[in-house]
This record gives structure tokens, sequence and C-alpha cells, in this order.
């Protein structure tokens, strides 16, 4: 297959039998969306690419990223020859034939780029069949692949291969993909003039967890469901199998829903709070934004009652950072159940508020004395430090030494509630201050 072959003839590009995923395929590097950060200007793939010293790779990513797509950019852009083949279809006796071919264009200068779908599927045997042509500089190999080539591709490759990882498709880079078929009227849908909502865009790149190819089949077969050159909610809804949910993550239904959870947590209604913590995640809501919620119910309702809800809706964060969807999503259930049922106490937030009144009425007076060090012979001339009073040289660590300025003395700002810990925390508490009375 030529250089020229390396994309349908214009023909096929615009034929409307064939899916939209195909059609919409992008011809130049300026229309492949997605992948910055190694496609992006001075990034490592960019720069082999455009100094024309490509290496054999392996394009290691989920489904519908751009592997295929990519690979054949770079045979047009490096003016190579393109081969392709399924790990899936061929054998040793085509992988034989197909180096032949490469060996004598390789003979009349001409490079070969032999692009492999699936080459995770391909046992030792098959795999071992390239390396010689590999080192030989008869072929530059492009495999790709959904498995980690660390496991699936032999060593002796992986060696003489750069391994470039391609990364999931934001939801805001689907939908302008959607967009794009929507409004090309060559390759795309824009002939048929479609009204599509935003919030239903945004939703068919959501469910499609970053392939693009996902969502162009999805929007496909809504519009073709769709009514008066509408997009429908209906339609979606049938195209995706799933439910729509009315969510939109700038407005009014976003905040209902997080309120809806917090309220809930609030309220130790941990059946409540797990439904909310569901619409939320049906909807696509961003889970390290739930993540960050749940870490303010654990410090604003439960506080001190029990410290561990904190440590809980943090473990949460880094799992869903770690694990994302949809494993992550288990953690956050995990930690809204927690906070759900921990004791509840807003003690530590209201002193904090009470603490910040107070700084923001009352004068800032200098820091006492007593309390400042005096790390030169001046500053201990003119008193700092004098009167402090170490706590570890007085029995139980207790002392009866003023910390508060002289106006806000004796003030107190956080009241433990009987709830949890802070039971614990109010007696000891208490302990502290009838210690004091006694000095």
């Amino acid at each position: 297959m030529s250089l020229f072959d390396t994309s349908p003839p214009e023909a096929a590009r615009t034929d409307k039998r064939r899916p939209l995923a195909d059609r919409m395929r992008p011809e130049t590097l300026e229309e492949f969306v997605g992948q910055e950060h190694i496609l992006g200007p001075g990034k490592p793939l960019r720069a082999q690419i455009e100094r024309d010293a490509l290496s054999s790779i392996i394009l290691w990513g989920p489904p519908g990223v751009g592997k295929t797509t990519l690979a054949r950019l770079i045979a047009r852009l490096t003016r190579c020859e393109f081969m392709a083949y399924s790990a899936v279809l061929s054998g040793i006796k085509e992988i034989k034939a197909m180096m032949a071919d490469a060996e004598r264009l390789r003979a009349v200068g001409r490079r070969t780029i032999v692009f492999i779908d699936e080459i995770h599927r391909f046992n030792k045997a098959q795999q071992d069949a390239f390396l010689p042509y590999v080192e030989h500089g008869d072929i530059i190999l492009i495999g790709a692949t959904t498995e980690n080539p660390s496991f699936e591709v032999i060593s002796a490759l992986l060696s003489r291969s750069k391994v470039y990882a391609l990364r999931p498709l934001t939801t805001e880079e689907i939908v302008g993909l959607l967009k794009r078929a929507l409004a090309d009227k060559e390759r795309g849908l824009g002939d048929l003039e479609i009204d599509a909502p935003d919030d239903l865009l945004e939703q068919i790149a959501v469910m499609a967890g970053g392939d693009a190819r996902s969502a162009y089949n999805t929007l496909e077969a809504a519009v073709a469901a769709s009514p008066d050159r509408k997009l429908s909610r209906q339609a979606v809804e049938d195209a995706m199998q799933r439910k729509v949910l009315l969510y939109d993550k700038s407005g009014e239904e976003h905040f209902n829903l997080i309120s809806a959870l917090h309220k809930s947590v609030r309220s130790s209604d941990a059946d409540a709070a797990l439904y909310w913590l569901a619409r939320m995640l049906e909807a696509g809501e961003d889970r390290l934004y739930i993540a960050r919620r749940l870490v303010r119910m654990a410090i604003e309702d439960i506080g001190l009652a029990d410290p561990r809800a904190l440590e809980q809706t943090i473990a949460a964060q880094q799992a869903v950072h770690f694990l994302g969807i949809p494993e992550g999503d288990l953690a956050l259930a995990q930690a809204v159940i927690y906070l759900a049922v921990a004791p509840k106490s807003d003690a530590s937030y209201k002193a904090l508020g009470v603490a910040m009144a107070d700084v923001a009425t009352t004068a800032a007076e200098p820091v006492p004395l007593h309390l400042r060090n005096a790390p030169t012979p001046l500053m201990k001339q003119f008193g700092y430090s004098v009167g402090y009073q170490h706590a570890h040289q007085f029995e139980g660590a207790i002392t009866d030494m003023e910390c508060l300025p002289s106006s806000l003395a004796g003030r107190r700002y956080y009241f433990p509630t009987d709830r949890g810990l802070e039971k614990r925390i109010a007696e000891r508490m208490d302990e502290i201050r009838n210690a004091r009375k006694k000095m």
C-alpha cells in the first residue's frame, strides 16, 4: 500500500454510508485532538515527526483515543509507505510476506511503516518474527495496544521501541469533536443542520469515557432517531441505552445535588447520601470535585468528634486519583457512608468563625513579650521571652501562662460537644482548666 493510500480517497471520505467515526478521522496533526503531552509543540513524538527521525514505537492507550489515526498521520507526514493489519487476523505467513515487501521497498529507497493493531494479541513467536526487520531498519514498526506493553510485548521488541502512553480524551475534547462533526457538511452531519443542545452533547461525551469512537457512534445513532432536526433527550437515551440525567455542571442542578448530598451526610442519613452520590456519579460529575466536597464535610460537620473522618476522605481522594472510574467510585461511596454514620460536630468550624470575627473586630495587639523568641542579645534586652513558661518543665505539662493578648485574656472559642471523641476532648479541657486554677 503506497503513501497516498494511507487515507481513503475523497469519494470514500465523504461516503455517508461509512460510520461517522471513520469519516471524521483527522487528516492533519492540527485536526488531531488530545495527547498534547506527546504531540504538543516541542513534545517528544511531535519532534520526532517534524525532524523525520521516527523509530519504532508502541502506542499504548484505551480505545477510541486515535492510535490508528495517529499511525496513518505519521506515515503521511514522514512520507513512508504504510502497511496495516490486525493481530487478530494475521499469522506468521502474512508477516513474512509483508516483510518481504518491505525489504524490496527499502532496496529502492522507500521506508515502510508497519502498523499492527492490537499487537498484544500476537504470541511470542509472532512478535519475534518482526525483530530482524526492525533491527535491520527494513521497517518502522508502530504497534497499538490497550494493554500494558511491559507485560504483553516481548522484551526484545520493547527494547527496540519507544513507548508512548495515550490518555483518554477529556469531556471537553470530545464535546469539541462532536460539534465539529455536527458542523462538517462534507464528512460529518452538517448537511442535516441538527440543533444539538450543549447539555446533551456533554452527556454523550461523559458517557463515552474518553473514547471518541464511542461518542461518534452514539451521536450518529441519536441523530438518526431524532425528529425535526433537533437532537432529543429520548434519542440520546435510546442510543446510550441508559437514562440521561438532568445535570449541568455549571448550573443550578449541580449545586442542588451537592447540597442534597451534603445535607444528607449532615443529617446522618447514609441511604439518602448514597442516593445523591449515585445521581452525581451517573450524571458524570468530576470525581475529584466530589472528593473535595467530602473532605469539607469531614471538617465542617464532623471535626474532632471523629478525627478519622478527615483521614477517610483524604484516603478516598487518593484512591479516586489513583484508580479512576469506576473503581474509585467505591472509595467515594465508602467515605460517604463513613461520614454519614460518624458522630457530628461543628464546634471547630464555629470556633474558627468566632476567632476570625475577633480578629476582624478587635485591635491587632502586639504579640505578648513572653511569647516571643529572643535569638539575639538585643531582643533579650527588650524583654523578649521574659516570663515564658516551658510546659515540659511543669507537672502534667500544664502552665497558668496566658497566651492571648491582654484584651482577650480568658476568651474561649472552642466548645466541644458531648458526641464522639469530643466528649473526651471536653473532659480533657476541663482537666486543664482545673489544674490551672490550682496554680
